[in-house]
Formats: C-alpha cells, sequence, structure tokens
C-alpha cells in the first residue's frame, strides 16, 4: 500500500467519528441550559400552572351535506331544530323557473338563503321540471302538488305554467312550514314536506 492510499484510508475512517462527535454534540447542546451553560435540571426549567377554568374545548360536528364548499352555511331551523348544510345557490338567469322563484321568494320578504333552501328541496322533489309526475303518488310539478289539481288554485294554466306552480308552492311552504328552510328540514328528516 503507498502512502496516498494509506492517507485515504485514514481519512474514511475519521468521518464516522467526526459524525458522532457530531450528533454528541447535538444532544449536548439540547441537554445544557443555554443561559447558564448548566446541565437543564428541574431548577432551571420554567413550571406554569394550568386552570383548567381557561381552557376550551373545539367539538367538530359532522353536519349533513355533501361537503365543504365555499359559500355554504349551516342553518338550525325547525321546531326540533335539525341542522342542515345548505351550499348557496347560484345566482339564477332571471327567465327561468329559479329566476322566478327567487323575485317571489324575495317578494315574500325572504333572504337569499331562503331561495336556497328552496333550490336544494326542489332539485330532490322535481329537478325543477314543470311536468314532474311521481308515477307512485301522483305528486306534480315543481313543488310536486298532490293531489296535482290543488295547483289549480294558483291559477287556470298550472298544468304548464313553472310561475303558477311555484307561487302555489310557496304559498304551500309559508302556511305550513313558515320558511323554504324549514320545510328543507322537515324533509330531511321525513323525506317529504
Amino acid at each position: 500500500m503507498g502512502r496516498h492510499s494509506a492517507k485515504r484510508a485514514n481519512r474514511r475512517s475519521a468521518i464516522p467519528t467526526l459524525g458522532f462527535f457530531f450528533v454528541a454534540g447535538l444532544v449536548m447542546v439540547s441537554a445544557v441550559d443555554p443561559y447558564s451553560g448548566n446541565l437543564a435540571s428541574a431548577s432551571t426549567m420554567q413550571a406554569f400552572e394550568q386552570d383548567d377554568r381557561d381552557n376550551q374545548q373545539l367539538k367538530i360536528v359532522q353536519v349533513a351535506g355533501d361537503g365543504f364548499d365555499r359559500g355554504g352555511f349551516e342553518l338550525v331551523s325547525g321546531a326540533k331544530a335539525s341542522k342542515l348544510f345548505v351550499n348557496s345557490a347560484p345566482y339564477p338567469s332571471p327567465d327561468t323557473a329559479k329566476g322566478v322563484a327567487l323575485k317571489l321568494v324575495t317578494a315574500k320578504g325572504w333572504e337569499y338563503d331562503q331561495f336556497s333552501c328552496l333550490v336544494k328541496l326542489w332539485e330532490r322533489e322535481s329537478n325543477w321540471r314543470v311536468n314532474a309526475t311521481n308515477s307512485s303518488s301522483g305528486a306534480y310539478g315543481i313543488p310536486q302538488s298532490l293531489p296535482a289539481s290543488k295547483l289549480a288554485s294558483a291559477g287556470a294554466d298550472w298544468r304548464t305554467n313553472p310561475e303558477t306552480q311555484i307561487k302555489w308552492g310557496l304559498g304551500y311552504i309559508s302556511s305550513r312550514y313558515s320558511s323554504p328552510c324549514g320545510a328543507l328540514a322537515h324533509s330531511d328528516e321525513n323525506n317529504w314536506y
């Protein structure tokens, strides 16, 4: 073995030794009180007493819904105060059934959150189709009136006019549940409104 080979071998064996001293130094720095240079002891540690009355607790509750979407809101409604998670409905075009519904909801003095509840409710019931018919019960139209002929009290064109059906549906919801969110809470709990 030549002189150069022996030097390289000595350097390679020194690397693990240096690594050991480096790690040992880090451990010692952690155990030494940085203010005095002494080993950390109970006398150099700061102790804080905790008063349980000042502690706050976070309770996470699962809310029914599709998930956490921007623009959604949690609403407590109904006699049993059931929780709803309702996504804020997109603003509708004025010439659509939802646009007519928004105009009528606003005319009743209800806020936009009530419109969002109405959108969720009637998407579930009829998907906002004016001719939606439930094959088992015979419920008809956007609000799924049962019997269908009740819609006639809002106008003679009840079979084809979304505005007539929406007027009747909002009147029904108002008299029975006070608001669309109240009707939605009942529907969530009972699968009907």
